[in-house]
């Protein structure tokens, strides 16, 4: 397979026809430390974010870093080896956990500043397996890059080496010091199975890489003994922020109580002695364990992140939560009082399972970061596999990164809006165009892939059952790309065999509700795979735009090989799937567009476009 990558459906010549159209992680003892010999890249993804080989779990801790050089002596020389198995590298890691739970690390930012020479590096640290395709042996891996599309690989910056974290080091975040000093904040796993907070610091400031880190002897600074919390359910430290007003450090770490989410707020003054605040920063009945629990500000009016710690007139707050039992995502939208130490939703904010989502699939343990060079927000997600632990040992790697998004509220101040980072932009090439074409009722042509669709009548939309309002899930389940409708299904077939025996649907249908139109966006991957023991759900939600007056809706998908990633008018409803086809690989791979329903929709324009691959982590930076 050549470098200009065919993970995007390659058949752009337009073709006119009529035709119709593991909830959880286990232990693996016997997986965790077999090294495959040779990888399987036939589906392993190209521009999504991933290792070589072997198990990576998100989200990330990702530093933008900024580094003053004194002369042009001291500026980093790249000097890079070219390495066929990366867990040859971490020899010196030895580690065997003795039990399981959900390791993540989480993002935020730094900005070190300087005089002569400023060199942007960005910095991702992920959880993974050096010596394995499943879970286990977990080391921070390190990771660099100038634009978060081409990375380069650095040895494991964190491993299980101290008594408080002998047992794992799982999630952390990252946040700035006085003097442009950064720390990681982590939960580590002790000999009594406690999960405590730690502290890291870089062993050198002047090494732009950040290649070592140091543990202090005062770990831990957070323990769980001293706070009457649940130590089996206390982990996932988030980023710190300053309140000026009571010259404070403040941070939040996930917990339960039975089956209350908690977000316990710990104070400090010091960053080292830390003091846990007479009552949470958020809770929530019914929904669990709260894991990378996430919290920061956005602004009322434009796409412009915002750092941490802003807090006033202009700004909302977002507090996001990953679910351990649903393996879910949600946030919610509010405001933040730090003198009360209280966040509180909006009242038209839901505050449960069934409240707003970053992405309505296979996305989780995400975390968000404030870039100071673009000044933007940027999210991170994880999309875990779906087949089985013993195929990803065949195949020699699992897990990736989604591809990161701005983020920012949109201007209905109802909800989020993500986008795919223009940096990935660059990858693109070989562009072909098609617009004002007319899709009638079983009609498709093949497509590559950013597309607005112009819907002309609503008048045959299908009636909206209402007892499908907080489960666009099972609606889509339901009524799948293949079920006839009025308005729809339209949209794209993707990763599809020639006869479309094997694609995975990406469409859209409208109803009719009482006093609107509710619009449904899926993925419907039922038929991606003529392959047995493959998890293949359909994942959707719906869509808040008001099509009675805008008579349009956009598309945007990504394909890379086994990851589908969507964004439907444009960043408002994103859903992620992993999918595996045994036939419509490589250049057998084709894109259709296609309408299942009574009514006509034109594709009143269409951009396609092939990806190039970027650099992925196949050199180690000494």
């Amino acid at each position: 397979m050549g470098s200009s990558g065919i993970w995007l459906a390659v058949g752009f010549a337009v073709c006119w026809c009529f035709c119709s159209m593991e909830a959880s992680h286990v232990v693996y003892e016997d997986l965790q430390s077999i090294s495959p010999t040779s990888v399987n890249d036939e589906l392993k993804p190209v521009y999504h974010f991933r290792p070589p080989r072997h198990w990576i779990n998100g989200s990330f801790s990702t530093l933008h870093v900024v580094m003053s050089l004194s002369d042009e002596t001291n500026r980093p020389s790249c000097l890079v080896r070219k390495i066929e198995n990366i867990s040859a590298l971490l020899f010196c890691i030895v580690y065997s956990p003795r039990f399981f739970s959900y390791p993540n690390v989480t993002i935020d930012t730094f900005t070190g500043r300087g005089k002569q020479i400023q060199m942007g590096i960005y910095h991702l640290f992920y959880q993974y397996n050096p010596y394995g395709s499943v879970w286990g042996n977990i080391v921070w891996a390190h990771s660099v890059s100038a634009d978060m599309i081409n990375w380069k690989a650095l040895d494991p910056a964190i491993y299980p080496s101290q008594p408080f974290d002998i047992y794992g080091c799982w999630s952390g975040s990252a946040t700035i010091l006085p003097g442009d000093k950064p720390v990681i904040l982590y939960t580590g796993i002790d000999p009594q199975k406690r999960q405590i907070q730690n502290i890291a610091f870089p062993s050198n400031l002047s090494d732009p890489y950040l290649r070592e880190w140091t543990k202090p002897d005062h770990n831990p600074v957070i323990d769980p003994s001293d706070s009457a919390v649940n130590a089996s359910a206390f982990r996932d430290p988030t980023t710190a922020w300053y309140t000026p007003h009571n010259q404070r450090w403040s941070l939040v770490i996930g917990t339960r109580r039975g089956s209350r989410g908690v977000a316990v707020l710990y104070k400090s003054k010091d960053f080292i002695k830390w003091t846990k605040a007479q009552h949470p920063l958020h809770s929530a009945k019914g929904t669990g364990m709260w894991e990378c629990p996430d919290v920061y500000p956005v602004a009322l009016e434009g796409n412009q992140g915002l750092d941490t710690g802003v807090v006033g007139a202009g700004v909302k707050h977002v507090f996001k939560v990953s679910l351990d039992e649903t393996r879910f995502e949600y946030y919610t939208l509010g405001t933040y009082y730090p003198k009360a130490d209280k966040y509180i939703p909006d009242a038209n904010s839901t505050d449960n399972r069934n409240g707003l989502r970053y992405d309505y699939g296979n996305f989780y343990a995400s975390k968000s970061f404030y870039d100071p060079a673009k000044k933007r927000r940027i999210l991170w997600g994880w999309a875990n596999e779906s087949d089985s632990a013993h195929a990803d040992k065949d195949k020699g790697w699992a897990g990736v990164q989604a591809i990161p998004r701005a983020v920012w509220l949109d201007s209905n101040g109802r909800q989020l809006v993500q986008w795919p980072i223009e940096e990935l932009e660059t990858l693109r090439h070989k562009r072909r165009s098609v617009k004002n074409r007319n899709i009638p009722s079983g009609g498709s042509f093949e497509a590559d892939v950013e597309v607005t669709f112009d819907v002309g009548s609503l008048e045959n939309a299908e009636a909206f059952d209402p007892l499908y309002a907080t489960d666009a899930q099972a609606l889509c389940a339901k009524m799948t790309a293949k079920t006839k409708g009025g308005v729809g299904p339209f949209g794209l077939l993707v990763l599809a065999s020639a006869d479309q025996e094997e694609a995975t649907a990406v469409f859209f249908r409208i109803f009719k509700a009482q006093d609107n139109h509710v619009v449904l966006m899926c993925h419907d991957p039922t038929r991606s795979s003529t392959r047995e023991m493959i998890y293949k759900p359909t994942f959707a939600g719906f869509v808040d735009v008001d099509i009675e007056k805008t008579k349009k809706i956009s598309l945007r998908s990504l394909i890379d090989h086994s990851v589908v990633e969507s964004f439907g008018a444009g960043g408002k409803t994103c859903i992620t799937s992993r999918v595996y086809p045994s036939v419509a690989i490589g250049r057998k791979a084709h894109m259709f567009v296609f309408n299942n329903g009574a009514e006509d929709v034109k594709v009143s324009e269409l951009n396609a476009w092939e990806m190039k691959a970027p650099e992925m982590n196949d050199d180690i930076i000494f």
